[in-house]
Order: C-alpha cells, then sequence, then structure tokens
C-alpha cells in the first residue's frame, strides 16, 4: 500500500512536466507545420525568418519545460542558468560573420539602397540584382555569372546602383588636335540619338599632351537594355566619325606605328554599306546575360500590382452587396491564389541559369 501511495505521489509531482512536455510539444509541430513544412518550395534565405521564429519558440519551450521541472526554486534556477550560459556559448564560438552579415541584411532591407531588377557596382563587381537575401545578395554579372555578394561587403563598400527606371550611358574616346571639336560634337550627339539615347550631350574631358578626350551620354529611358545600348552607341559613334572621314585614333598611338604619313586607319568606302543584322527582341544580350534579374524584377513589379487590385476589389467589396460582393470576393481570391503562386516562382531557383553559370 505504502508503495502505491509513493507511486501515485511521484506520478503527481511528474504531471505538470507531462502535461507541458505534450502541450509545448503539440505547439512546436504545430508551428514548425505552418511556418517551414507547408512551405517547402521556398529557398533557404526565405526560410531563414520563419526557422528565427522558429528557434525563439524552441527556447520558449525550453524554458517552459524547465519551469514545471519537480525540482526545487534554487535548482530550477540554476538550470535556467546554465541554459543562458549554453546559449551565449553557441553564439560567441559561431562565426562573427553569420551575424554581422544578418545585420547588414536587416540594414539593406530598410535603407533599400537597391531594388531587384537594378544594376549595380560595389567594388570590382557589376552586375544587375537578382536576388536579395538575409545573409548574401546575388547578382548577375556581364558575362551572365551568378555572383553571390556578402551583404557586409556591400555596407561596407560605396555601391553605385542604376535604377531599372532609367540609366546614363556613355562612351569615351581620344581624338587627335587636328580635329576641331565643332566637328565632332555634332556627330557624336547624332550617334547617341540614333542609339535611341535622351536628352544627350557631349564633354570634353582632358586636354592630353597628344589627343582630346571626348565623352558623349544620354538617358536611356529603360535600364535593362543597358548592355546592348552601349554596343549601339559604340557602333553608332563608329559609324559617324568615319563616315564624316575622321579617325578614331589618338595621335600618341599614331606616333608610335611606323606607317606611311599617308595611310588612314578610316575603312576604305564600299558601294553597299555592310549592315549589321538586326537583333531579335527574343535574343537581346539582356535577356542572356541577366535572365534570373529579369525574371526576379517581372515577379516583383506582377506582385505589386497583385497588392493594389486587391485593395482596390477590397475597398469596393466593402461597399458592394448581393452577388456583387460575391463576385468581388471571388476575384480577390484569384488575385491572391496568383499571388502566392508567384511567391513560389520567385523562391524556385532558375535551374537554367543556374547550370549556365556553373558552366561559364
Amino acid at each position: 500500500m505504502g508503495f502505491l501511495l509513493e507511486v501515485r505521489d511521484a506520478f503527481a509531482n511528474i504531471l505538470p512536466l507531462l502535461e507541458t512536455l505534450l502541450v509545448v510539444g503539440l505547439a512546436l509541430w504545430g508551428a514548425n507545420y505552418l511556418l517551414i513544412l507547408r512551405h517547402g518550395g521556398l529557398g533557404n534565405e526565405k526560410l531563414f525568418s520563419r526557422q528565427l521564429v522558429m528557434l525563439g519558440l524552441t527556447l520558449v519551450g525550453v524554458v517552459a519545460v524547465v519551469l514545471a521541472l519537480p525540482v526545487n526554486e534554487g535548482s530550477r534556477n540554476q538550470i535556467i542558468a546554465l541554459l543562458g550560459l549554453l546559449i551565449s556559448g553557441v553564439f560567441a564560438f559561431s562565426s562573427s560573420n553569420i551575424f554581422a552579415n544578418l545585420a547588414s541584411g536587416i540594414l539593406l532591407r530598410i535603407t533599400k539602397p537597391f531594388v531587384i531588377g537594378d544594376f549595380i557596382s560595389v567594388g570590382k563587381h557589376f552586375g544587375r540584382v537578382a536576388e536579395r537575401g538575409l545573409f548574401d545578395t546575388e547578382i548577375q554579372s556581364e558575362t551572365g555569372e551568378l555572383i553571390a555578394l556578402p551583404n557586409t561587403y556591400l555596407t561596407t563598400n560605396p555601391v553605385s546602383a542604376l535604377r531599372s527606371s532609367g540609366a546614363l550611358v556613355s562612351a569615351s574616346l581620344s581624338l587627335g588636335y587636328d580635329v576641331h571639336h565643332a566637328q565632332v560634337e555634332p556627330l557624336l550627339i547624332k550617334a547617341a540619338e540614333s542609339s535611341k539615347l535622351d536628352d544627350a550631350f557631349v564633354q570634353i574631358l582632358e586636354l592630353g599632351n597628344f589627343a582630346i578626350t571626348y565623352r558623349v551620354s544620354g538617358v536611356l529611358p529603360e535600364a535593362k537594355g543597358l548592355i546592348t545600348a552601349r554596343s549601339n552607341l559604340h557602333k553608332a559613334i563608329l559609324d559617324q566619325l568615319h563616315g564624316a572621314g575622321i579617325e578614331i585614333m589618338s595621335a600618341t598611338i599614331m606616333n608610335q606605328r611606323p606607317v606611311d604619313s599617308g595611310y588612314s586607319f578610316i575603312p576604305a568606302p564600299s558601294r553597299t554599306r555592310p549592315v549589321a543584322p538586326a537583333v531579335e527582341p527574343e535574343k537581346i544580350a539582356e535577356k542572356v546575360l541577366f535572365d534570373k534579374a529579369e525574371l526576379a524584377q517581372q515577379l516583383q513589379e506582377r506582385k505589386a500590382e497583385l497588392a493594389e487590385s486587391v485593395e482596390v476589389l477590397q475597398q469596393q467589396a466593402k461597399q458592394a452587396d448581393g452577388d456583387e460582393k460575391d463576385r468581388l470576393k471571388d476575384q480577390i481570391e484569384q488575385l491572391r491564389d496568383e499571388r502566392k503562386q508567384l511567391e513560389k516562382a520567385e523562391d524556385e531557383p532558375l535551374k537554367a541559369s543556374a547550370s549556365k553559370g556553373s558552366s561559364v
């Protein structure tokens, strides 16, 4: 009889602990399902914030279990202090770069010096932003490679950003003093305008010992065509200057090359001028080099449009009634479903882009 009483008392002592374990276990399982398991298509960067929430909930659960232990107050406090030391040790011995990149990622999201689709230049790297994560930012270079830049690198180095809504396209060249600038400037302006650049202008950057350095610039309405626009501007400059009989050759190089005094570096004129093949819209350089960045920008823009449409429909639904209200609700649900599909597509890596970047 005494043994049964001891068993009953022991069970009564551990019953709160068992109840706490059951509640905490069910709560953590439910939170893990809602935050992570049902979003299995999310990438690691997208899942990180949800994993942080799960970590916090797990710590709260551990503290709740410790508080339910059938021990005296002093022992319970010692166990909590030991847990605190263990957690502090984990943070202390972990790489400081992890937390530095995390803090930098949060800072970049707050300050927003660039967005997906922008061209950025930082250090020796130039490319178009394809993905922004908490630890790193991924850009696509001019060669189509995917480059992951740590967020601390972006916050500790100057970042030049070209907004996707417009960019300044420039080209520099050196010409000899034997060509008057009044003859050169109209030709360069015409080259920029023929390249579909707006507000073109010409600058004289330097009066060198043997040559004058010019720069022609113009505004490209959509920066996503930056690479093609630069190439077109260079070709237009060649056509305009060679067509006017002006050599793109500095006097310094001329003096270093043993050529006849009457020799000219201008292409010989011909009856049939070679015409460059037209570039099909589907095959422009940007769609090949910046495919992931282009898709990411399109997804962002479409998601913003859907959010705006949902907000408008919600306002209309508040004032509607009957069948009209039901119809508006159906439209809202359709837009929300489309947004979910876009988010899923955004989080799935582009296998083609990744294979292309790894093969370069």
